[in-house]
């Protein structure tokens, strides 16, 4: 069995969450080179793109978890990407969640970020999830909020400039 056979499939109306596919780098890079992505640790070149592009696929490996790759169910466009994360500094398990511009503006990082917290919940069993945002991203943080998650300023972070924004429980999130 290969480790992306072990990655689930996760289904929404619109989105389909699947294991990354080295035809997703394209437009992972192109967003990570925007201006974008200077919230998102900051714009990187191709080679910086592909490591953050390799960590996040390794988790699944190294951790049973990482990031999916949102799909359009429809057209099949990769959309971005949304999953858990857990990297060396992180002190707790993160949903983290990214877009391309195209999908901005659609609902798309809730849709993902619900079908993955779920997931995270159900499947994993994971009780607690936080999301590292930079402060000045101020979409991701509404986001955070539409989706349950309260600032929680006593948290430790990787980055002691983000903000930590708590999801509610699983028996609280159902």
């Amino acid at each position: 069995m290969t480790p992306a056979a072990a990655i689930p499939v996760l289904e929404t109306e619109r989105l389909r969450l699947r294991a990354p596919k080295v035809e997703d780098f394209e437009p992972f890079a192109v967003f990570l080179a925007s201006d974008r992505a200077v919230l998102e640790r900051g714009r990187q070149d191709r080679a910086g793109a592909w490591k953050h592009f390799c960590a996040a696929t390794a988790g699944w490996v190294l951790r049973g978890y990482g990031a999916f790759s949102i799909e359009d169910r429809e057209s099949g466009a990769y959309l971005g990407e949304c999953g858990i994360f857990r990297e060396h500094d992180y002190p707790e398990d993160e949903l983290g969640w990214m877009v391309v511009p195209e999908a901005e503006g659609r609902g798309i990082a809730r849709e993902a970020a619900l079908a993955a917290r779920g997931w995270a919940y159900d499947g994993l069993g994971l009780k607690s999830l936080v999301s590292y945002i930079d402060r000045g991203n101020c979409r991701s943080i509404r986001l955070a909020e539409r989706l349950g998650a309260v600032a929680d300023e006593t948290c430790p972070r990787p980055d002691p400039a983000d903000a930590v924004y708590r999801h509610p429980a699983p028996e609280a999130a159902a």
